[in-house]
């Protein structure tokens, strides 16, 4: 083997590397890599890397007019990036080439070109989930150039002088191009693998910029919200500023010029404006173009990413740079992938705030079935005792402006157990009044369990229908059991009566909205606040039968969690700001 021609060949090798290093900074790579080539990245690789074959063969050293050459790098590339339609494509490009550059060996070469091409894509075949090995195409470029000095010996004539051709570049040639089709290819996966990289580590800095902003975020987008995001997004990577603004103004901005980019100042970039109306990721470029009427403003180039709610484009991101035409391809796609997080963030907010509204509506409707008939009753109780016995009507009369105050003054919201007790016990005390010996209550209330946090308005409507339902059918009444115990890590409430009780196929069915006169509502409404704030695994537990009663169980952790799209810690003014 002649190591000069050997030394010659990989010094001419440096075109492989600058190939390869241009190949992956085009945006192609990635769907070349992934197999889907469109039909013009299949145009642009048979161009380019037949183009790279052509190259080779120029950079060839003259051999008993022959070429000793690095043709086979670019032709079997192609095949082993692009399938074999790409690789004998590239091949027939540098084949042609060399066939009429003439020589003993032009048609030997020039069908040998088409067949190492067509041999890299026969390779790719076998690698259709992800880019062939670098010791893959090691061996392919062993196979393919050993392939092209059998088909010289096969075909170029006289054989003596084809013979002595291989016998001087066949070794170099095989050793050193199968090395270059290694290099390229692995310089290739290197890059890919760089880019795949960077792009898992800005989607995990973009997860963990939602996640610290969704607090923040879930409350709607507002001047607060707004700040405390670009806050936590300029502290996260390294940009020169970062802003949000709604359809109309500027909500915050954060880092250089917020010394005159202030919130509620109306937007002048042109850039936002189009990102707004047309719903589209806008750049800015220069500073003109950015447009702040500040002569000392360094803001020099700018991303603008739109915020959307479901169909809406509702305000902007905006990400700064102090330099002009320095927004990068990773800024873009942090943008972009910021953008797409905050606007899924803003639709839960809205989904969030509208099934607030929703639960409201529900506890509202269920006060409206409980107050008119309770009212009813309670008065002609009270005036039947005003008479005879006043004293018990003015407590009652107390007793029952305690239990409408107590309506009035909550919705919702979590409160202590006792207090949701001290309510029942005012629906009791003229319930009892109203059914005499009728009606008998017992309360089995463990006192570690009296601080544990319920929804208000809860037990009521249980209560009442078990004393509606259960007992006022009986002409002889019966008896209301009420429990409370601790569960350590959750307390559980039982209201049970021995009353008529519920046919088995009527139990699963009074859970459900809306079903039969009275149960279905109440209780229907109180299990799905129980499953939304807790959890389904808390849905109300029903235990009945016919003519012996029934027995109804509410189970509330100890320590609570927002479930779904509620929490029972939530307060009113978090949703304020919605929508």
């Amino acid at each position: 083997m002649t190591w000069s021609m050997a030394l010659n060949l990989a010094e001419r090798l440096s075109m492989v590397a600058t190939a390869a290093f241009i190949l992956s900074r085009t945006p192609a790579l990635g769907r070349i890599l992934s197999r889907q080539l469109t039909t013009t990245d299949r145009v642009l690789l048979i161009l380019v890397l037949g183009g790279m074959g052509i190259v080779g063969t120029y950079a060839g050293i003259p051999i008993n007019g022959a070429l000793a050459n690095s043709r086979v790098v670019g032709v079997m590339v192609a095949g082993l990036l692009g399938g074999p339609l790409v690789g004998a494509g590239a091949g027939l490009i540098a084949g042609v080439h060399r066939y009429f550059i003439g020589g003993f060996t032009a048609f030997s070469c020039g069908l040998a070109a088409v067949a190492e091409g067509s041999l890299g894509g026969l390779i790719q075949r076998f690698y259709r989930r992800s880019p062939v090995p670098w010791s893959v195409a090691l061996a392919a470029g062993l196979a393919g150039e050993t392939l092209q000095m059998a088909i010289i010996l096969l075909t170029a004539r006289p054989f003596s002088e084809a013979l002595a051709l291989v016998t001087i570049i066949g070794p170099p040639m095989i050793i050193v191009n199968s090395l270059g089709v290694a290099i390229f290819m692995l310089i290739v996966k290197t890059a890919a693998e760089q880019q795949d990289h960077i792009a898992a580590c800005q989607a995990q800095r973009a997860l963990d910029i939602a996640n610290q902003t969704l607090p923040f975020l879930r409350h709607g987008l507002n001047r607060e919200s707004a700040e405390a995001a670009a806050g936590i997004i300029f502290n996260s990577i390294k940009v020169a500023a970062v802003s949000f603004t709604d359809r109309q103004e500027i909500l915050a901005h954060v880092g250089m010029g917020s010394d005159h980019h202030h919130p509620g100042n109306p937007i002048l970039t042109s850039a936002t404006l189009q990102a707004i109306a047309r719903g589209e990721l806008q750049l800015a470029q220069t500073r003109g173009e950015i447009g702040c009427r500040d002569r000392n403003c360094r803001l020099a180039s700018a991303v603008v990413v739109p915020l959307r709610r479901r169909e809406a484009t509702v305000g902007a991101l905006k990400l700064y740079r102090d330099r002009e035409n320095s927004i990068t391809p990773v800024d873009l796609e942090l943008a972009r992938g910021l953008a797409h997080l905050f606007s899924t963030q803003l639709e839960l907010a809205e989904v969030e705030y509208q099934a607030r509204l929703r639960s409201q509506a529900e506890l509202k409707a269920l006060q409206a079935q409980v107050h008119p008939h309770f009212l009813f009753n309670a008065l002609n109780t009270i005036t039947s005792l005003i008479r005879t016995r006043p004293e018990k009507a003015r407590e009652l009369l107390i007793k029952l402006a305690s239990f409408f105050r107590y309506s009035l003054k909550r919705d919702d919201n979590p409160i202590p157990l006792e207090e949701e007790l001290a309510h029942v016990d005012a629906y009791l005390a003229i319930e009892e009044t109203r059914f005499g010996n009728k009606l008998e209550v017992i309360r089995r209330v463990e006192p570690a369990t009296l601080g544990c946090s319920v929804p208000a308005f809860t037990l009521q409507p249980v209560v009442e229908n078990a004393i509606k339902h259960g007992l006022q059918p009986r002409p002889r009444g019966g008896r209301l059991i009420l429990t409370a115990c601790d569960r350590g890590r959750e307390v559980v409430v039982t209201v049970a009566d021995d009353g008529v009780g519920i046919a088995p196929a009527e139990i699963q069915k009074i859970l459900l909205p809306g079903y039969g006169h009275g149960h279905g509502l109440g209780l229907a409404i109180v299990n799905e606040r129980l499953k939304a704030l807790y959890g389904p695994e808390y849905a109300v537990q029903v235990n009945s039968a016919p003519d012996r009663g029934t027995e109804v169980i509410l189970r509330f952790p100890k320590e609570v969690k927002a479930v779904g799209h509620r929490g029972v810690q939530e307060k009113d003014e978090l949703y304020r700001c919605c929508g």
